[in-house]
């Protein structure tokens, strides 16, 4: 065999290897980033127990974590126990009067003695109160979920490394949402 030849077999030998590292590299990559975004964070809504940390401890800031409410459980009662401060003086639903300290809850009369509350999430940081109130008082209709549209899907989650109840756990992303009794937040 000459030389010539010998250095073309050499070099298709090391363009062989190279195109197939390449191409295993890419492949990898591509499993990697699939089965990393497979899964998401999120919060069981039946081990939660409302301890305040989802607002503190988010890496954003409000918490990426929000109030959902599952309208189906809802009793749709006057007397709310996520809407309105336990012992109020009072029916009045003044701001004195209200346990959500950003407001983020809103109160639609629909006809005696029910009311529709709705969760505007974009004042809402995620604290728990409604929720505590909700399941103390209520059927527990209101519960924390991680929105993942803010959520970054952190590698290790702050929240998930001090949940006192290990509530904060990885789901597939095709089921983000772990909603009480199974029905879909509004």
């Amino acid at each position: 065999m000459s030389k010539i030849q010998s250095r073309r077999k050499f070099i298709r030998s090391i363009t062989r290897y190279s195109l197939g590292f390449s191409l295993a590299a890419l492949t990898g990559f591509s499993l990697g980033k699939a089965t990393k975004s497979e899964w998401v964070w999120q919060i069981d809504p039946f081990k939660c127990t409302s301890c305040g940390r989802c607002a503190t401890d988010c890496v954003l800031n409000p918490s990426a974590v929000k109030c959902v409410h599952a309208y189906d459980l809802c009793g749709y009662c006057d007397l709310c126990g996520g809407y309105l401060e336990p012992g109020h003086i009072s029916r009045d639903t003044a701001a004195e009067n209200q346990l959500c300290p950003t407001a983020a809850i809103e109160r639609r009369f629909i006809e005696a003695p029910y009311y529709e509350y709705k969760i505007k999430e974009d004042l809402c940081i995620g604290c728990a109160k409604c929720v505590e109130g909700c399941t103390a008082f209520g059927n527990g209709s209101l519960h924390l979920q991680v929105r993942h549209n803010l959520c970054t899907n952190c590698n290790e989650c702050a929240i998930a490394r001090v949940c006192p109840s290990d509530a904060v756990i990885r789901v597939k992303a095709e089921v983000p949402y772990l909603i009480k009794g199974g029905f879909t937040p509004e």
